[in-house]
């Protein structure tokens, strides 16, 4: 048991397949004192790894969280807790199979009880299949071998290795890129954003595309720089969704960044743009999609003019359309004309 817990400390206890993957986000949690590894279940009087890991056990890996109720709640673990998961998974939880790798939330209280139920019951709507995952009166825990304590931490490449391969990474990220959709959507209700698409107008504009450009709109791929449309481009005018059309960028916030790639300061209505986080190719990266269309633009990134706002938002021509000054009446985005017109002295 880690030192230093208080007395007062409260206990959450949660199944979620390989324990390592559960306890790494719930300690990243402000007011967690300690996120445990180890093995719910069973009434024998100890469990190890060796045991468990045969799946003849009634035992499952799980992981009991010790923290401030005061700093975060209950409900706020589980939310952190339905992210990591596959809650429609009754064989285990991705590459993992087993019974030891299925999913439960264990409650103390029947206070618990009720706050898990309901952060189910709101998390069901978020999937086309039932969640299987059980909601039990805590078990007995029992604390895994050290080793595998803060596995993260110690090894923590072979983690990384082992969430993408097991395929727990790419899910959780495909699922906090739908979060943050839903949750910008939310922001701005349907009726106050007019370029907000349908799924189904979606994928009518995409079918009238380019291939290459739903490759890279709809699909994440990346254009060639120095070998696209607007990366050079100099001419006065906004640039829009090429799905939704709605306003995105200006050419008075645009500058050669020396990528080959259309670069920007800033956009023009920061709430347009989702910034998710992108760990492929081996990267820490911010990718940034539209909220009116869920257009892949490209990405974010810290080295822009420091001048202004240190920022350089690198887009993909392909997700862009241009319409020049000339044209912005006639398309109707005679609003933003005063972003190019002469102060009077």
């Amino acid at each position: 048991m880690p030192s230093l817990i208080p007395d007062a400390a409260a206990v959450a206890t949660f199944a979620g397949g390989c324990f390592w993957c559960i306890e790494a986000p719930m300690e990243a949690l402000p007011g967690v004192y300690a996120a445990v590894s180890g093995y719910a279940g069973g009434s024998s009087a100890e469990a190890s790894y060796a045991q468990v890991s045969t799946g003849t056990t009634p035992h499952r890996e799980a992981v009991q969280v010790y923290y401030d109720p005061t700093v975060t709640s209950y409900a706020a673990l589980l939310q952190t807790f339905w992210r990591q998961i596959d809650p429609t998974d009754d064989g285990g939880q991705f590459a993992d199979r087993g019974h030891q790798y299925t999913t439960a939330i264990y409650y103390a209280t029947p206070e618990e009880q009720a706050t898990a139920e309901h952060s189910r019951d709101a998390e069901q709507a978020k999937h086309s299949a039932p969640i299987v995952t059980e909601i039990l009166p805590v078990p007995t825990f029992y604390p895994a071998e050290e080793y595998h304590q803060d596995y993260y931490k110690k090894a923590p490449e072979r983690y990384q290795r082992y969430k993408e391969g097991s395929g727990r990474g790419p899910y959780t990220r495909e699922q906090a890129k739908k979060d943050a959709l839903t949750a910008s959507l939310e922001e701005r209700p349907l009726a106050e954003n007019p370029y907000t698409l349908t799924p189904e107008r979606r994928l009518e504009v995409l079918d009238s595309l380019p291939l290459e450009v739903c490759q890279i709109a709809d699909k994440g791929a990346t254009e060639q720089p120095f070998a696209n449309e607007y990366w050079d481009n100099d001419a006065p005018g906004i640039y829009v969704d090429v799905l939704s059309g709605e306003p995105l960028f200006s050419s008075t916030h645009k500058y050669d960044s020396g990528s080959g790639w259309p670069s920007f300061d800033q956009p023009l209505d920061p709430s347009a743009i989702i910034e998710l986080p992108d760990t492929t190719l081996g990267m820490q990266r911010t990718e940034i999609r539209s909220r009116s269309g869920d257009t892949h633009l490209g990405h974010v990134f810290t080295d822009g003019p420091a001048d202004t706002t240190g920022l350089r938002y690198c887009t993909n021509s392909a997700s862009l359309r241009f319409i020049p000054l000339e044209s912005l009446e006639a398309e109707g985005y005679g609003d933003y004309l005063p972003l190019f017109s002469t102060p009077t002295p």
